[in-house]
């Protein structure tokens, strides 16, 4: 035997179709019936209890039809199926037009930054680096005096060259790029991301700047490759200029935590240590050129080239 009782729910549903040029929008409510069904058992003074629960159409209101054009999402808003008020965009936000940048430069875009230290594996053999101080001060004068200040310029430059369609330059500045490679190592680190990341984005995100860098087993450098891809898409400098550097540093942050050299907390504490250098960076390379171009981050230097004959190794750099 069982006990049922009756409860309307006050929630509307939705069925929307769409005829010809007109969209019907049709509201369904629902009644659930809920009970409680006992049921004895052969043991003696013993009983089970569940309890069921059944929902059931019983009404069905008049649709309501609203002309619309077909396949215009725009028209489908939250206020024509009477959803409540539809969601107000902050234009303080902008068009979010720079979250490609999200993708080309996450750990998951496929160049194969994670194979790469930098020179920070021989830097951490060598006690250079012990702890997350002596990490970020490493990566600090990094952003000041090394590479990734160098690269942050001629990403700029790069950007600046595809913007104005100045293929010449790109070309040199390319060049430069691959040239200004201290070892071999780095060589290699520049120009085998340079290459992974014009492979994937030719084939996902093509533009007409891509066409303009090296193919087949030319060098590309990689901020010269992901600067003309960023012009090539519209994106901002100064945003992807950031986004750049900061993927670049939280690549060897990274590399130092896969090293044992510090924690992940310690990690993510070095980045937000960080931060202001690397807006300082992205803020002055926006305006630099050639001219600026120059590092003199020696320890960083020796320890790239000695990682090349380092004996027992993780990183290819």
């Amino acid at each position: 035997m069982s006990r049922l009782r009756r409860r309307t729910h006050m929630s509307m549903a939705t069925i929307i179709t769409n005829m010809g040029m007109a969209r019907t929008i049709i509201p369904i409510t629902a009644t659930r019936i809920t009970g409680t069904a006992i049921i004895k058992t052969s043991a003696p003074r013993r009983m089970c209890t569940g309890r069921n629960a059944a929902t059931i159409i019983t009404t069905m209101a008049s649709p309501t039809t609203i002309p619309t054009r077909l396949m215009d999402a725009q028209s489908l808003k939250p206020e024509s199926l009477g959803l409540g008020s539809p969601r107000k965009e902050d234009p303080k936000l902008g068009s979010f037009a720079e979250l490609p940048l999200l993708l080309w430069l996450s750990p998951a875009f496929p160049v194969g930054s994670f194979a790469y230290s930098h020179g920070l594996e021989w830097a951490v053999g060598a006690g250079d680096i012990v702890d997350a101080a002596t990490l970020q001060a490493w990566l600090a004068d990094l952003l000041n005096f090394g590479a990734p200040r160098s690269d942050a310029i001629l990403f700029a430059c790069a950007f600046r060259a595809a913007q104005s369609d100045d293929w010449a330059a790109l070309e040199e500045f390319n060049e430069l790029a691959v040239a200004l490679a201290g070892s071999a190592e780095r060589r290699l680190e520049t120009c085998a991301q340079g290459a992974a990341f014009l492979s994937a984005m030719r084939a996902a995100w093509a533009c007409p700047a891509l066409d303009h860098l090296p193919t087949g087993s030319d060098p590309v450098a990689y901020p010269v490759a992901v600067g003309a891809a960023a012009a090539g898409h519209q994106l901002g400098l100064d945003l992807s200029l950031q986004a750049f550097v900061l993927s670049l540093i939280a690549n060897f942050v990274s590399a130092a935590v896969r090293l044992g050299a510090i924690g992940q907390t310690d990690g993510q504490r070095t980045l937000a240590g960080l931060l202001l250098d690397v807006r300082g960076l992205a803020e002055e390379a926006t305006g630099a050129g050639l001219d600026d171009l120059g590092s003199c981050a020696f320890r960083s230097d020796i320890a790239a080239i000695r990682h090349e004959t380092q004996y027992s190794r993780l990183f290819r750099s």
